[in-house]
Order: structure tokens, then sequence, then C-alpha cells
């Protein structure tokens, strides 16, 4: 494998591994400590969205005030922040809150399977053989998750299902919301922003609540914001100059598989033979979508 494909791999996995030991982390962080979801998605959006930013400035040396001189420009970001990117992290952190990392992070992998439907519903076109098969298997694990393989009785509890549903539609919209504005300006930019915009509404609870960080917790939560967030997410864009996105989509299981792994490890989740089988067929979902991409998948 030449040079160039190894790093690409190692970004692209990297960046699945540490999103998803964040979602392991904050588990840790709901149940040990009094943090809430709605404090640590604000904490996480602003420091992560001015990290970013100042990566940006002093990092690679851009300007980073260019996508307010357009009306047009400031109205999409500001529609992403709260339509995309703030509901996309509150009910994720949620999800975790009223189930677990396990079960949160593999439903909120459903999004690509919902921007398919919602294409398909859109623009009136029937989804490809393949998109189909990845829905059916997708939701059958969905259900395999929630019942346990117990028909009679939901495991998760409705609130867990509920929020991790609307992550996936967070994480859908997340995708499709700023496809003009990624076309113009950094993709970078327009996430940080994005992220320090959408903690503004959370700005007088942060400066309300009082929290006692004993260093443990203070580690996590910095972990969450910096190595779950910021490094997670550059370490994505980079893996995308060196791998097709077939390829880094299909590595971004390794997220659900993360938090999957970690949670049992750790954090003492106990999955039946029913959850994993249904983890196994929402995961194989990325497979699928990546082999039925052209043969030449690596640059």
């Amino acid at each position: 494998m030449k040079s160039y494909q190894t790093k690409g791999l190692f970004y692209a996995i990297s960046s699945g591994v540490l999103w998803g030991a964040s979602g392991t982390v904050a588990q840790y962080l709901f149940s040990a400590t009094a943090i809430k979801p709605i404090w640590l998605t604000g904490i996480r959006l602003f420091f992560s969205g001015t990290l970013l930013l100042l990566f940006l400035k002093f990092g690679r040396h851009q300007a980073i005030k260019q996508v307010w001189q357009q009306k047009w420009s400031r109205w999409q970001l500001i529609r992403f922040a709260f339509l995309g990117v703030v509901p996309s992290q509150f009910a994720y952190f949620e999800a975790i809150h009223y189930g677990n990392a396990a079960t949160a992070t593999v439903i909120q992998f459903l999004g690509p399977l919902l921007i398919v439907i919602y294409l398909a519903i859109s623009q009136l076109v029937w989804p490809r053989r393949s998109d189909l098969f990845c829905i059916i298997i997708a939701f059958a694990g969905v259900f395999l998750l929630v019942t346990r393989g117990n028909l009679t009785n939901l495991s998760l509890g409705a609130a867990g299902l509920i929020w991790g549903l609307a992550a996936a539609i967070g994480q859908a919209a997340y995708t499709l919301l700023p496809r003009r504005l990624l076309k113009e300006f950094d993709t970078s930019l327009i996430v940080g922003w994005a992220m320090l915009i959408g903690s503004l509404p959370f700005a007088p609870l942060l400066l309300q609540t009082r929290i006692t960080l004993s260093t443990t917790v203070l580690t996590a939560v910095v972990y969450v914001v910096i190595g779950g967030t910021m490094f997670a997410y550059l370490f994505y864009l980079h893996s995308l100059h060196f791998l097709q996105p077939a390829i880094t989509g299909m590595l971004s299981s390794f997220e659900p598989l993360t938090a999957t792994i970690l949670a049992v490890a750790f954090l003492g989740v106990e999955l039946n033979s029913a959850e994993i089988s249904g983890i196994v067929l929402v995961l194989a979902t990325a497979f699928v979508q990546a082999f039925v991409q052209p043969k030449e998948l690596l640059k």
C-alpha cells in the first residue's frame, strides 16, 4: 500500500476512534457527575468552534470573516448552526444520557440513510437497490437494538430511541444544509462559526451553572472538546486528501464500533446476541455503500 494511502487510512480510522471515544466519555460524565447534556453541548460547541477558528486564523493564516460579508451566506450559516449543528450535538448527548454511548452512536449512524430517503422523496427518484437493501438491514439492526430480540419489550426506552433518531435526523440535516456554503468556503471555517454561534443560546446556562471539576472530570471534558471534536474533525478532513469519500464513509464505522467496545469494557454496558447482531447490521451498511462505488476507490 502506498504511503499516502496509509496516511489516509490512519487519519480516517483515528477520527472515527476519537469520535466514538467521546461518546463513551460523555456517558461517564452523565452517569458519574452532575453534568447534564445541555451543559456539555454548550461547552463543546463554544470551545470547539473557538479553537477551530483560531486554528484557521493563526495556524493556516486564513481570513475568517468572509462568510459574514454576504447576506445569503450569513443566513445560511445561521440556519446551519441552529437547524443542523445544535440539534445533532444536543440530541446525541441526550440519546447517550437516556440510553448509552453504544446504542446512541449506532442509531445516529442511520443519518446517511435518512439522507438517501430524503433525496429520493425530494427529487422523486427511486433509490438504488443497494440503498434499499441498506435501509432495510439498518432499520432491522435498530429494531434488534431497541428490543434486544424481545418483541414485547423496549429495552432501550422510548426516550433513548427518540433522542437517538433525533440525532440521526440532526446528522442528516448537518450534512444537507451547508451544501452551498461548502462550495464557496472552507469547511473548517463554516463548522467553526456554526459551532461558535450555535453555542450562544447556551451562554446564560453556562454562566449560571456551577460545577466542581476534579482533575478526572476536567480531563474528560477537555477530551470531548479537543480530542473528540476538534482533532477528530480535522483528522477526518485530512483523510479526504488521501482517500475517496466512499472509503472514508466505510471507515466511519469505527466511530460506533469504538463507542460500543469502550462502553462494554469500561462502563459495564451489557449487550446480548440480538443487540450485537443489530450493531453488525447497521455497521454493514457502510461497507455495502462503499462496495457499490466504482472499483477504483483510492486516489
